[in-house]
Parts: structure tokens; sequence; C-alpha cells
């Protein structure tokens, strides 16, 4: 295996084509009617209505679940990162954020403060202090791409989605700015546009999906000097990972945070020390979609026929006044 900021196959991954749901439009009043509700129609309809409130109710639940063998994520190994923060700018150049020259990132003063990521900064390096006379640790954090994420289990409108291929993404045309993702994610990476009054998003790392859909690696990977960022198929790196700690056991913690942690992750990381010490949460390996889907499936269980009855009732209002005519 080859542990490069190239793909770990040396391949591209290969992307899909997202479908789209196509809506069936119902024509109200059959061959010989006078406008009013055949019988035909009535079925018709009332099997539209069922399909779209169940539709409805699994979007609403946490979106596609079905993953890829060939899904792709990130290792990154902390015992490499120098912290040069180039994978900020690579970043910040991709994505239309603000930024400066590449040689303003070797500022360190930065390192001062701890920093999350922002609507100005999809990623962030942070430095963390030598412990037990090791060297300092920069650890690189963006959205973690969870396996099921919460976020996109949270999200009231499909606005956030786990992909086939790995990434969540976000579509900022369905968000509502509820933020329920924000305050569902164990991580709290992702963050929101509050001095855009009148278009404020949700933004978060978006995994360069637009570059690996054309066959090229995610910025930040591409851009790392000292390769502590390997991009591939996520089995593989995990069997990758593993190999590093059992050749260099006084080098790695036996610990490959993201494999199990909140149901598992897209991003990977190798360290010399317990992760808690490095700002990483302690979370099991559940996710906490499978705790906010429960509650969801039990209120869409409650409400689920009054919701058919009165858009059954609403469809057939329309279609026994299409005939009429208006004043």
């Amino acid at each position: 295996m080859s542990a490069a900021h190239t793909s770990i196959d040396g391949t591209p991954a290969s992307g899909r084509t997202e479908g789209a749901t196509g809506a069936t439009a119902i024509v109200p009043g059959e061959a010989g009617t006078t406008g009013g509700l055949s019988r035909r129609d009535f079925v018709r309809f009332s099997g539209v209505c069922a399909a779209t409130l169940a539709a409805g109710t699994a979007a609403s639940a946490g979106g596609n679940r079905t993953l890829s063998d060939d899904r792709t994520g990130v290792l990154v190994d902390l015992t490499l990162c120098i912290g040069c923060r180039r994978c900020e700018w690579a970043c910040n150049h991709e994505n239309g954020m603000p930024n400066g020259e590449l040689h303003e990132f070797d500022d360190a003063s930065v390192f001062d403060e701890r920093r999350r990521p922002t609507s100005m900064h999809l990623t962030v390096v942070n430095r963390w202090p030598p412990s037990g006379g090791a060297k300092p640790v920069h650890v690189k954090t963006q959205c973690m791409h969870c396996e099921h994420p919460a976020c996109a289990s949270a999200c009231l409108v499909g606005a956030m989605r786990k992909t086939p291929e790995g990434p969540v993404i976000y579509d900022a045309s369905r968000c509502i700015g509820c933020r329920y993702c924000m305050v569902a994610c164990p991580f709290q990476f992702a963050a929101y546009e509050y001095e855009k009054a009148l278009t404020p998003r949700v933004t978060k790392c978006q995994f360069c999906r637009s570059r690996t859909q054309r066959g090229e690696l995610p910025a930040c990977v591409a851009m790392c000097p000292v390769e502590a960022l390997t991009w591939g198929r996520r089995d593989e790196l995990l069997i990758l990972a593993h190999e590093r700690i059992r050749n260099n056991p006084g080098r790695y913690v036996d610990h490959v945070y993201g494999e199990h942690e909140a149901g598992g992750t897209s991003w990977l990381y190798l360290a010399d020390r317990p992760f808690t010490e490095l700002g990483f949460p302690d979370l099991g390996s559940t996710s906490p979609a499978e705790l906010t889907e429960m509650i969801q499936h039990g209120i869409f269980r409650g409400f689920a026929a009054p919701l058919m009855l009165f858009g059954l009732l609403g469809a057939i209002g329309k279609l026994t006044d299409h005939g009429k005519e208006r004043p």
C-alpha cells in the first residue's frame, strides 16, 4: 500500500450520478365525466398521498443509509503533521473563503488559542503541548463525515445527506435554518453564517466532492507536504492504520480514532497518545442518530394517520373543485 497524498490504490475514486425523484401529475376526471372525482382518481390519489407521506417520514429519519463498499476517507497520521497549516490554505482557496498569502500561514501565534471550524474556515489545525517528553501534536479538524451522521438524521428537510461514496453533503436550497444539525453533531464542527442576515447557511467541509468526482484528491490532501494525510477507500485505510500500529508499537497508541466512534467516521486518526488528551471527544460506538431516529419514528408513527387523512381530503377537495365555474 502506498502511504502518500495520492489515492491509496493509485486510482481515482469512482463517482456516482445522483438520481432525481420525479413527481407524478394526476389529471382530474376521466373521459365521459364532468370534472367530478371518479373511483379511479380516488384510488390513484390515495396511493400518491400514502407514498408521499412514507417518503417524507423516511427522509426525515436520516436519509440514504446505503453505503458503497468503495466509499472513501482520509487517514490522518498525527505523528507526521508538522503544523504548517498548508491544508488550511488549500481548503480556503478551494472553497472561495477569505485567504492570505501562503507564507502567512507560517504564523504560529494562532496556536495560542484553541480554534474550531467557522463559517470562514472549514478546517483548522490546533497544537497540543508535549506530554511526557514527547513533541507537540498538531491536530487537523473538520467535519468527520460520519458513517451514520446525526446531522442528517436530525435534519427535517433533507438538507444534510450521507452519500454512498462517503461524504456528508449539504444542500443550502433545502435548508430552513433550524440548525438542528449543529446541535446533533457529536463533534460540534458545523458552523453557521450568522453574519449573513438574509442568506445564512450552515457551513462544513464537503470533502471536496466536486474534486473527487473529477478524479482529483481533496485539496488538503493534495497540499500536505509531509504526507500526513492519506486518501483512499475506508476499508483499506483501516488496514493501513492497523499495519502502522502493529509495525511501530512504540510510535502509536493502539487506537484508530474514527473506526468505531459515533458509529464510525470517514476521517480516521493515528496518534502517539490517548485521543482524549488531544481534544477528541470520548464517544461510544453507537451513532447518536440511532436515538434521534427512534424518537422521530415514534412521533411520525403517531401522526401518520391524521396527516394522511388531511392530505387525502385536501387532494379530494382540489379534484372535486376542478370542474366548477369560477365567478
